[in-house]
């Protein structure tokens, strides 16, 4: 399989526009996150989205959501119940580095073979629709496309995060698992309290103390 450059998306209806109606066939084949992080720990969220039909997926997209809130919170965020303030949404996680637009210009770096990239901020191939990153163009059939997020925990408990996959961004290219179903997982994560030790050993490197 080939995995793809994330490529960036501009304002609303271009990103949809000319958007095929129909089903996708999806598979999800990595979703990882670690299930246990401290404060201050830094994790990677990488969901691999492979094209299981015969004909190429329009715009492979992930939306991040909140299990009770949904795309009302900000991605990697949830919603405090407090009366009065201007915007409810506090982070979890603060996203370091996100999908990548693909390109010279957006100065990315390959993270490896295959042709995955990254970069830092929050911005990355995230589109004008709440809590989604997409791909920017057509996934062929068996190809691969990785959406690789690069977070650090910053609030304690225990959290839950819902992603979906999405075959367009208008809803007429629908993504379908095994039997027709929506493709989408839960991360369920607990974030203790104590700060991740760490040291720089004498060849300068980053060493975690468990």
């Amino acid at each position: 399989m080939v995995g793809l450059a994330l490529a960036g998306c501009g304002g609303g209806s271009s990103q949809s526009a000319g958007e095929p109606s129909g089903n996708f066939a999806v598979d999800v084949s990595t979703a990882s996150f670690p299930g246990h992080q401290t404060l201050a720990q830094h994790s990677d969220m990488v969901i691999t989205v492979r094209n299981a039909g015969s004909k190429p997926i329009p715009d492979v997209a992930v939306t991040i959501t909140d299990a009770q809130d949904g795309t009302s919170a900000q991605p990697f965020a949830e919603d405090i119940q407090m009366p009065g303030v201007a915007d409810a949404s506090r982070a979890v996680w603060v996203v370091d580095q996100a999908p990548c637009p693909s390109g010279a210009a957006h100065n990315c770096a390959p993270l490896g073979p295959g042709g995955v990239y990254q970069t830092g901020g929050p911005g990355g191939a995230v589109t004008a629709y709440a809590n989604t990153w997409a791909l920017g163009h057509p996934l062929g059939a068996g190809r691969d496309a990785t959406f690789k997020w690069g977070v650090t925990a910053v609030r304690p408990g225990v959290h839950v995060i819902h992603y979906r996959v999405a075959a367009g961004l208008n809803g007429k290219a629908k993504a379908v698992g095994a039997g027709g179903q929506p493709v989408a997982g839960t991360f369920v994560v607990n974030i203790g309290t104590k700060p991740r030790r760490s040291y720089v050993n004498d060849a300068g490197q980053i060493v975690n103390v468990p």
